[in-house]
């Protein structure tokens, strides 16, 4: 073999040689490029999420105005960390956002004085109001929660259940012995009432069986479902929306007012003929 033939083999092989290692740390790079893709893919599945408190604004500004209201109107009969008062108000600890939005809606409370039964009158705070008030006894004391729509509005027409032979046979079981059979209300001992049911909102019908105010029970799903529930709202109004067939319904209190006028009624009528037949004879 001549000199120059050894001369081109050493740099032929100390090319290849040099193409191995360059393949090599290619290779090698590549691998670790792999490497830490999974590794940081694993890390990233694997450890925990932080758990990080991110303050909703307007939900924050809601229970700043409810504490707000709660300490100008309510914190006197109620306490200052809604354990309630000795003879003047009890605990709204569990009471929830519902029984705020039926006493405050129906304008039972704020009370304007102590009595046997708060009435129902017109609400002293509007609805923006109510949520905030709402909002805060709930998140400080829990409790039952209204009904909203998918927009965030109170659900109102949409409570209203599809049977309404099963929603009669209800409220007469369960109700019917206070309001009578047509949620007409009625007196109960000890200066308290039933009130109508007429201008009660579906809302409010459904808030007041989920926290029985004043002398109602409380009505939990394990007693009546809240299907049953919209049965027995959708009877309450269809009866105090119906009109009368017969002209004038005498308040709907059922047959003993209405069989006394018809007593009362009939009885002049006769004493009437009467003494028009011995007038003319």
């Amino acid at each position: 073999m001549t000199r120059k033939d050894r001369s081109v083999r050493l740099k032929t092989s100390a090319s290849s040689r040099a193409k191995r290692r360059l393949r090599r740390r290619l290779s090698a790079g590549l691998l670790l490029l792999v490497a830490l893709a999974v590794a940081g893919g694993l890390a990233a599945v694997l450890t925990p999420t932080p758990q990080k408190a991110v303050a909703d604004e307007s939900s924050s500004a809601l229970l700043r105005t409810g504490k707000q209201l709660f300490e100008t109107s309510c914190v006197t009969c109620h306490g200052a960390n809604l354990q309630g008062v000795p003879d003047r108000g009890p605990s709204l600890i569990g009471v929830g956002e519902a029984a705020v939005y039926f006493q405050v809606s129906t304008g039972r409370m704020p009370a304007v004085r102590g009595e046997a039964q708060a009435a129902r009158k017109d609400p002293i705070f509007d609805a923006g109001q109510i949520d905030a008030l709402g909002a805060y006894v709930q998140a400080n004391g829990g409790g039952p929660t209204v009904v909203r729509n998918p927009d965030g509005s109170i659900a109102q027409k949409s409570l209203r259940g599809d049977d309404l032979g099963r929603g009669g046979d209800l409220f007469r079981l369960n109700c019917a012995s206070c309001h009578n059979f047509t949620g007409k209300g009625g007196a109960l001992s000890s200066g308290k009432y039933a009130p109508d049911l007429e201008p009660a909102t579906e809302q409010q019908i459904l808030t007041a069986m989920l926290t029985g105010p004043q002398n109602m029970p409380k009505f939990s799903d394990r007693q009546l479902s809240f299907d049953a529930k919209k049965d027995i709202i959708a009877y309450v109004k269809t009866v105090s929306e119906e009109r009368q067939p017969g002209g004038y319904g005498l308040g709907g209190f059922g047959p003993a007012p209405e069989g006394m006028a018809m007593w009362i009624i009939g009885m002049v009528a006769v004493i009437g003929a009467a003494l028009w037949i011995g007038a003319r004879s």
